[in-house]
């Protein structure tokens, strides 16, 4: 049977920006739910356990964690359900586990706020990497200025949006994605740059992108089918344009 990780007893673990951050590990495999808490915790995070969803939220109240690691296929409620969950309660980072190779599996969980996604068998090593890639991104070492266009206004240090006054209800992720657009307004993006850029990764699967984009246009376009600010770049990527409105100011 393959081993839903691989184990390889020289690999170094350091201690990354986000170490002493909790962790909440949701596995109901016990040697994969122990090896992942020890890597997290040589790595110097505050690592806590359960084995499955009611179990997850219960830790999750008790002790409401910087960042979540949760398998799909859990007993009784699976991770979709238990992200969906945590997600009603307040926003947290979520890396979801999966063995299934199907790429609907996938994009179902980065589709319910998942932030990313690891595919067993899966390497410890990458994913205190994931982790802290992660944590980085939600932990900005300053406070950059806040961000204004076509109606929408970010606040980086409160990770606060609005669209003409309203509140925004972003995923981490998507909030990342549009406060990089924002930054770079006209300039077109392959998915490569993003997925580097926003992602912090130089390899993955390119549809975590696109999910991403439709989800986002999805909240901030007035009518999604017919993008006027994330607009598509054939045979590039994407580009934020502003509306004729705002643009000069």
């Amino acid at each position: 049977m393959q081993q839903p990780y691989e184990f390889r007893g020289t690999e170094a673990v350091e201690r990354g920006a986000g170490a002493g951050a909790r962790v909440l590990v949701v596995d109901d495999d016990p040697t994969v739910a122990e090896v992942v808490s020890g890597y997290l915790d040589r790595a110097g995070y505050v690592v806590d356990r359960a084995e499955d969803g009611p179990t997850a939220l219960a830790r999750a109240a008790a002790h409401w964690p910087d960042l979540v690691v949760l398998d799909l296929m859990l007993p009784g409620m699976d991770g979709l359900e238990v992200c969906r969950r945590m997600r009603g309660r307040g926003p947290v980072p979520v890396i979801m586990l999966t063995a299934r190779g199907d790429e609907d599996d996938r994009i179902l969980g980065l589709e319910v706020g998942a932030d990313d996604y690891v595919t067993k068998p899966f390497s410890p090593r990458e994913l205190v990497l994931r982790v802290e890639s992660v944590l980085r991104r939600t932990r900005p070492a300053t406070a950059p200025r806040p961000l204004h266009a076509s109606g929408l206004a970010l606040d980086p240090a409160a990770r606060r949006a609005t669209k003409d006054g309203e509140e925004l209800a972003l995923t981490i992720r998507e909030f990342d994605l549009l406060a990089f657009f924002l930054r770079h307004p006209g300039r077109a993006f392959s998915r490569e740059d993003l997925m580097r850029e926003v992602w912090g990764w130089d390899f993955g699967d390119l549809s975590t992108v696109t999910v991403h984009v439709r989800r986002l246009r999805g909240k901030v376009e007035d009518d999604p089918a017919r993008p006027r600010l994330i607009q598509t770049v054939w045979g590039v990527g994407y580009r934020f344009g502003t509306t004729p409105r705002q643009e000069g100011v």
